[in-house]
């Protein structure tokens, strides 16, 4: 019986962590990039940022993210901000996250695969009236599990087209970004 207790106790807890984690993964959605940059994403981008928190306390962060031209297919990606809880993560250096990206094409749906310290993360990105939206995938997007860039493109196609809401990580999104000097 406590065994049973225990080890309900110890999953519950796994799945409340990683319901909470944008999703990471090996494979970018292609294994190349395919799309040229975007030059309309070049450049500084800021927000404030909602923080999810008790239903009694509301709080907005700034974030920043800064795309420049890497080569006509990549982005050098600089992030800084609201990074405090992804220094347990250790991908934060001297206040900024560094990485390089590019863009995919999914059913009509811009993603960007973003990679940093050897992971990838994957960000749907909408553009409109001059404003940028982030908006990061959850870890539980879906339960399949992803053995290479194929798999992950067919789950994120089938997410987007069984789901009423796509499943975002509230934690990781930049919504309404204006471009900032």
């Amino acid at each position: 019986m406590k065994r049973n207790l225990l080890t309900t106790t110890l999953l519950l807890s796994v799945c409340i962590l990683l319901w909470g984690c944008p999703y990471e993964s090996p494979y970018a959605i292609d294994t190349e990039a395919q799309q040229p940059i975007d030059e309309l994403l070049l450049g500084k981008w800021a927000a404030f940022v909602p923080r999810p928190s008790d239903d009694r306390h509301y709080r907005e962060e700034p974030v920043k993210i800064i795309f420049e031209k890497r080569t006509d297919m990549e982005y050098d990606v600089a992030i800084t901000g609201y990074i405090d809880e992804l220094r347990r993560s250790r991908i934060v250096t001297n206040d900024t996250i560094k990485g390089t990206a590019f863009l995919s094409v999914i059913d009509n749906r811009q993603f960007l695969n973003t990679f940093i310290q050897g992971k990838v993360y994957i960000a749907e990105v909408k553009q409109k009236d001059n404003t940028l939206d982030i908006l990061t995938l959850a870890e539980h997007f879906t339960a399949k599990f992803i053995k290479n860039s194929e798999a992950l493109r067919t789950a994120i196609s089938v997410h987007y087209k069984t789901r009423s809401a796509p499943v975002y990580d509230d934690w990781f999104l930049a919504k309404n970004m204006q471009r900032v000097n």
